[in-house]
């Protein structure tokens, strides 16, 4: 298993560094193509958007398929954004929950996350809009809560997803002291995706991935 040092102490982030300016970009008009529906974009603009995508995604084309078409452009975006917030949500979890110098993590961890929590939202009436996301670490059984990420600040939650992240058997002994300021913590491959319809009696899905 290859991992990447997801951060040392400080806001700096190396996971998907590759990708960062693309992330970048994308951020700037991401939430303008997920709210089109109510403020009636055309398809001109989206496909412009996409254009401009396809003009600096070249140098990274292991992320970005330059067949993609405009529908999957916007759908890689999102990817790219909410993998960034989950990201960012464990860059400060580090320091203020963790307590730990490094926090190593599986590579395409997040983007692997971020892309079934898109498949989890695609039959919500709001999508991926009107998610809540929670962000958990399970250690021995028990849930310590890292975090959570709003895609749409300006869309009321219609359901919640809760990404349980599971510590490295190696890294058990070290939780023990979570104000040990040198230690290293490892996040596993696998995860568990816990999705509930807010407004709505029906059970929870859940759901692990290897």
């Amino acid at each position: 298993m290859v991992y990447t040092q997801a951060l040392g102490f400080g806001k700096g982030m190396t996971v998907f560094s590759e990708e960062d300016r693309i992330v970048e970009f994308m951020r700037k008009f991401v939430h303008q193509i997920t709210s089109s529906s109510k403020k009636g974009i055309h398809d001109r603009s989206l496909e412009t958007s996409c254009e401009s995508t396809e003009a600096i995604k070249s140098s990274s084309v292991e992320w970005l398929d330059s067949s993609l078409s405009m529908e999957d452009c916007v759908e890689e975006a999102l990817q790219l954004e909410l993998a960034k917030q989950i990201e960012l949500c464990l860059s400060d979890a580090k320091t203020t929950r963790l307590h730990c110098q490094e926090l190593l993590l599986p590579q395409r961890l997040t983007g692997r996350v971020a892309r079934d929590i898109m498949v989890s939202s695609a039959d919500e009436p709001c999508g991926l809009r009107g998610a809540l996301v929670h962000v958990v670490l399970e250690t021995k059984g028990a849930l310590q809560p890292l975090g959570c990420v709003t895609p749409d600040r300006s869309v009321t939650p219609t359901f919640e997803l809760t990404v349980v992240l599971k510590a490295h058997p190696e890294s058990w002994v070290a939780l023990k002291n979570l104000f040990a300021a040198d230690k290293v913590l490892r996040l596993r491959p696998s995860y568990r995706l816990v999705k509930r319809k807010l407004y709505s009696s029906a059970s929870p899905v859940i759901h692990d991935f290897d």
